[in-house]
């Protein structure tokens, strides 16, 4: 079948469109930034189009010739209303643009939960998307799963950091709430198999692995399989579900605007109820446990094939140089170091940056920022990277993102997603110079109102030390590792 996926630049896309091409489909990717595919390595296997749920006339675009879709987009940014309303227009948009296009099928992977319940915000957002699709001409195979287990996944990353973190478990109303957590393995090979399903009705599903949980079971057993001490479970009932989201916050990856919705879904018993799909029984699924391993197997090999911070849920903000900018004020510090390194051992050290690596200098004072930045309800660090070296358009990095790289130019530009009082950039560029190379380095911000511009000049004597040590130990790095090349090719 050709099949379009949209959502490939999310957590659970990224992952099904290799799955979709060992099954010999043909397939053709959407995106709104389709340069945040570029670098993925089944891109050469891949059509990509650029179009956005929002705009029906790029969705025609993006379904002609295609038999089947995956409906995988999920906003989670922003207020409940927002993302509902968001949510509901992009399903209509689809919907109408389905029947236009004679589509076969849809298949949507909606949230677990009981009507019969009064629903958070984000889960009956989720399954109001499932009833719009299902509303029209084309039919429509929704699957409802509760908490995915997978390396990067946003509910494996939640209940990591908090058991990491955490001597102790305390434990508010929404611990004690039972889930049906799935592999992430397991979810993608329904999707591809409820695909092929020949028959022309709507159908809803639910997906769930052997086991109920309560979250305070899956963070116990998270810290056994883990090889953690033993956490005590302490119950606290005065702790709310209003507390938990900046708790949460502050001592995982997911932000609080992130962290609030998922709480709220938490409050609920999510278990299988309805049939799974026929060879796809809860007790033929991953158990829990084995979950785990394969997913902690995945981060400590340094093998995550995508992560939910990698989503881009909204369109990239403009670059430094693109026309819109013309007129704007643009505040810029220029760095730059000779090396006696090849560009190519210049890139690798600019690459490398963040994570476990760090950032050349002064870690420590990057280190608070996150701590602030997380206080305030941004991102903070704890992101870290998907991989140690390699990156991708479109990824996160700690709080940033990569808005552009170019191997083959020795360019990486990254975009700030902390709290800042505007917009800032941090590029690198590698280039062949006399005697080896030259790594230039800018920092660019767009200030926004009279607190941009005392941030960027209050901050600047702070800033600018930081700046300089970067480019010149970046440079130092790559000569080591040329120093090091040089010795085992002799």
């Amino acid at each position: 079948m050709k099949v379009l996926v949209t959502g490939a630049t999310g957590y659970i896309g990224g992952r099904l469109v290799p799955r979709l091409l060992e099954g010999g489909h043909e397939v053709r990717c959407m995106a709104r930034e389709w340069e945040s595919l570029t670098l993925d390595p089944w891109r050469d296997h891949v059509e990509v189009v650029a179009a956005d749920a929002l705009d029906p006339a790029s969705l025609d675009r993006a379904l002609e010739g295609c038999d089947a879709s995956f409906f995988l987009i999920h906003a989670m940014k922003g207020s409940p209303k927002r993302f509902s309303a968001e949510g509901r227009q992009a399903a209509v948009n689809l919907r109408d643009a389905a029947d236009r296009a004679g589509l076969q099928r849809i298949v949507y992977l909606g949230g677990l939960g009981s009507e019969d319940d009064e629903l958070s915000e984000h889960l009956a957002s989720r399954q109001e998307v499932g009833r719009v699709l299902a509303s029209g001409e084309t039919p429509v195979t929704e699957l409802r799963a509760a908490v995915i287990i997978g390396s990067g996944s946003m509910s494996f990353e939640m209940i990591r950091h908090l058991t990491d973190v955490l001597p102790i478990l305390m434990t508010p109303r929404w611990v004690k709430t039972d889930c049906q957590p799935i592999a992430i393995r397991d979810v993608l090979e329904i999707l591809v198999s409820v695909l092929e399903d020949d028959d022309r009705t709507s159908k809803i599903y639910d997906i769930g692995g052997p086991e109920t949980l309560t979250y305070g079971d899956m963070m116990r057993i998270y810290a056994e399989v883990a090889e953690l001490r033993k956490r005590p479970v302490i119950p606290l009932p005065i702790f709310s579900t209003r507390l938990s989201a900046p708790l949460i916050g502050l001592l995982t990856p997911l932000p609080v605007n992130v962290a609030g919705p998922l709480i709220g879904s938490v409050l609920h018993d999510v278990v299988v109820r309805r049939p799974s799909p026929p060879g796809f029984e809860p007790n033929t699924l991953l158990p829990y446990r084995e979950a785990l391993r394969r997913a902690l197997y995945s981060v400590s090999h340094a093998e995550v094939e995508t992560r939910w911070s990698d989503a881009l849920t909204a369109p990239g903000a403009p670059l430094p140089g693109d026309p819109a900018w013309s007129g704007a004020l643009m505040q810029t510090d220029q760095r730059v170091a000779n090396s006696t390194a090849r560009p190519e051992d210049l890139f690798w050290a600019v690459t490398r940056i963040g994570g476990d690596v760090g950032y050349y200098a002064m870690n420590w004072a990057w280190r608070i920022r996150g701590w602030i930045d997380q206080v305030l309800g941004g991102v903070g660090l704890r992101r870290g990277r998907r991989h140690p070296e390699d990156l991708r358009p479109g990824e996160s990095l700690d709080f940033f993102r990569v808005a552009e790289i170019e191997p083959h130019r020795g360019r990486l530009l990254l975009q700030a997603e902390m709290k800042v009082p505007g917009t800032a950039w941090l590029e690198w560029l590698a280039e062949p110079a006399p005697g080896g190379s030259r790594l230039t380095q800018t920092a660019w911000f767009v200030p926004r109102g009279i607190l941009g511009r005392l941030y960027w000049w209050v901050l600047l004597p702070f800033h600018a030390p930081i700046w300089r040590l970067m480019v010149a130990r970046m440079a130092r790095t790559a000569e080591r590792r040329a120093v090091i090349d040089d010795r085992d090719r002799h």
